[in-house]
């Protein structure tokens, strides 16, 4: 089976849109570890996408605290982000997200949005290796929550970051992973977006301008790098 795995979108329909047209057509199961919403300007758009495209969505700590932005203060961009959702979605959208399970396993893999003891935690590559205490009965973990792309292999345990969609911290092209448990190969992706078309939709939404300035860096192309891990 190959599996799909996104997370951190952040209501960026641009980058969204184009990681699902430059998904392998391979995939058997699209997964996304949370953060629909959050940040930039169609939470709404994201929302329905992902419900429409995807087989399994976690809830990220964005999610968690769309209902109520305000308790939420990670930092200025974030708290109007998700003020912003609050706005924009509906109320049926609302208690999707809210439903949204922690953590979930997907076949032999588990599945969270960060950590897998509390998503608010972050897990840098440099933790990676705490993780295999967690894969005894896995073959290995997905993680977001860093906007950070990258995988190793402790022990046989696959964990794999598939970065962000929607706020990539490692580039400005959109991320994600796919994932052969036949083969045991992984695919690091990365796939150019309209990063204009978002910014001015942020702009256009009243959002800070801070979290345009975050998606402004040069534009990238589309990548794929294949890697054996067992």
């Amino acid at each position: 089976m190959k599996l799909g795995v996104i997370s951190d979108i952040h209501a960026n329909l641009p980058a969204l849109e184009s990681v699902l047209s430059d998904m392998p057509e391979s995939v058997d199961q699209l997964v996304c570890l949370g953060d629909v919403v959050g940040y930039n300007a169609s939470p709404a758009e994201c929302v329905d996408l992902v419900r429409e495209e995807c087989d399994v969505v976690l809830q990220g700590n964005h999610d968690r605290n769309v209902e109520n932005p305000e308790t939420y203060s990670s930092n200025r961009q974030a708290e109007a982000g998700l003020q912003y959702a609050k706005e924009e979605l509906g109320d049926e959208q609302v208690q999707y997200l809210l439903e949204r399970p922690e953590r979930e396993d997907v076949g032999d893999f588990l599945a969270v949005h960060s950590h897998p003891e509390t998503m608010d935690e972050y897990v840098f590559p440099s933790d990676f290796p705490e993780m295999r205490t967690y894969l005894d009965s896995y073959d290995g973990v997905f993680l977001g929550h860093t906007h950070v792309q990258h995988e190793a292999v402790i022990d046989d345990k696959l964990v794999l970051n598939p970065g962000s969609v929607g706020q990539p911290r490692d580039g400005t092209a959109a991320r994600y992973a796919v994932v052969d448990t036949e083969s045991l190969e992984t695919e690091l992706c990365s796939t150019g977006y309209d990063i204009q078309e978002a910014v001015e939709a942020v702009k256009d939404a009243g959002l800070p301008d801070a979290t345009a300035e975050r998606l402004v860096p040069e534009q990238q192309g589309s990548r794929r790098s294949r890697n054996p891990w067992r």
